[in-house]
């Protein structure tokens, strides 16, 4: 097989792109070695920046995100027993969030690229990447018991942090940044209408605690526990009783309880792989960077590398400008780390940490009342939670 842009990985962001490319006449292929139903049934990130909603429209799968996707103004910070709205849509001239689960647009992109006659090579096994370093790289999997070649001119690493794309650069060509935090988040998913319209993140002296949703009748909650806690100790009585415990009184009062529906624990790091470049080889969000999910950026950040290397990509295509695709990791990076500092950040804001002693707990609590009781305090975090805007590609 031969095609212009093989594609590892059909997450997010190798569907996301394979679908732009497809609309632009850019042939590719998605080789993934999970199947569809695997792909569907992972949990995860619900917030979409703007960038990333206006993205989904370009890309022609914004009809059903528009219609049931819950637009944010804002969300709130609870600490000392409070709560403060963050107003982003004043803070920000007019930007929003969208709540639309990951599932949710994976599913979208799925469809949208079965109509449209896109090929995905799902149950790939032992995929290679080959040749990087020249002008004909080429991946090679076996599939159905038979080995299998694509021939490319460019390959698109969109297969996570485990994954093979990553790990066929030479360790020396890469320099790895990494940070993994003491805890873990435990989260809950559960059939009950949300404690509150928008998100509430809050930081208590027994750890932080986060209210979301995925819709008006289906919610995403989330305790921080320590990182040797089992998902098994926790039954929902417990969960339940612990998360009210750290939520304001008000709030805890109108929590509506229920059976869970899924439950799991999630551990936070962060990391970035510099550069996100290698030869023909380009790396896509997980594969490159992860960011611990208190900022909601994980997402967010794999679809602006998406942005970036289809804009390229598109210029290399149509104006011969092959000159841009050195500037993929740069540009990339740029943003990357602007949203590793945020998560970090707010990471550091909210959370129990094993040495929070009672002073670093009203340190905590003096920079939450430091930055919401300023404007431009208020304005740095909403600019940051919309997202930043995406860098133009000339």
């Amino acid at each position: 097989m031969k095609t212009q842009v093989a594609i590892i990985g059909s997450g997010p962001s190798g569907l996301l792109l394979g679908q732009l490319l497809q609309r632009a006449g850019i042939a590719n292929i998605i080789i993934e070695r999970k199947d569809p139903a695997y792909i569907l049934s992972r949990i995860r990130a619900g917030v979409l920046e703007q960038g990333m909603v206006e993205l989904l429209r370009e890309a022609g799968v914004g009809a059903r995100l528009d219609e049931e996707g819950l637009v944010h103004d804002g969300f709130e910070l609870a600490f000392d027993g409070r709560c403060e709205r963050i107003d982003l849509k004043h803070l920000t001239q007019g930007k929003t969030v969208m709540v639309y689960g990951q599932t949710e647009v994976t599913r979208d992109l799925m469809q949208a690229r079965d109509a449209a006659g896109g090929t995905t090579l799902y149950d790939a096994d032992d995929v290679q990447l080959h040749d990087l370093k020249t002008d004909r790289p080429y991946v090679t999997f076996t599939r159905n018991g038979e080995s299998q070649r694509v021939d490319c001119d460019y390959i698109a690493g969109c297969d996570g942090f485990h994954g093979v794309s990553r790990q066929s650069i030479p360790a020396d060509s890469l320099k790895v940044f990494e940070r993994v935090y003491p805890f873990g988040w435990l989260g809950v998913l559960a059939d009950t209408p949300p404690v509150n319209e928008e998100l509430v993140y809050a930081n208590h002296p027994r750890g932080f605690a986060l209210c979301s949703m995925r819709s008006p009748t289906r919610t995403r909650y989330y305790v921080q526990v320590g990182a040797e806690e089992k998902v098994e100790d926790w039954s929902d009585e417990r969960f339940w009783n612990e998360l009210k415990t750290r939520l304001p009184n008000h709030l805890a009062e109108r929590l509506i309880t229920g059976p869970s529906i899924e439950k799991s624990i999630a551990p936070l790091r962060s990391f970035v792989a510099e550069p996100m470049q290698y030869g023909q080889l380009f790396l896509l969000g997980d594969a490159a960077h992860i960011v611990p999910p208190t900022g909601a950026k994980g997402l967010n950040l794999a679809a602006s590398d998406v942005s970036t290397l289809y804009r390229i990509l598109l210029k290399v295509y149509r104006e011969g400008r092959t000159d841009l695709l050195q500037r993929y990791s740069q540009i990339c990076l740029r943003r990357v780390w602007k949203a590793e500092r945020f998560s970090w950040w707010m990471t550091s804001l909210l959370h129990k940490f094993p040495d929070t002693d009672d002073f670093s707990q009203r340190i905590q609590q003096t920079e939450l009342d430091y930055y919401v009781g300023s404007q431009a305090g208020r304005q740095t975090i909403a600019e940051n939670y919309v997202g930043l805007p995406y860098e133009a590609v000339e």
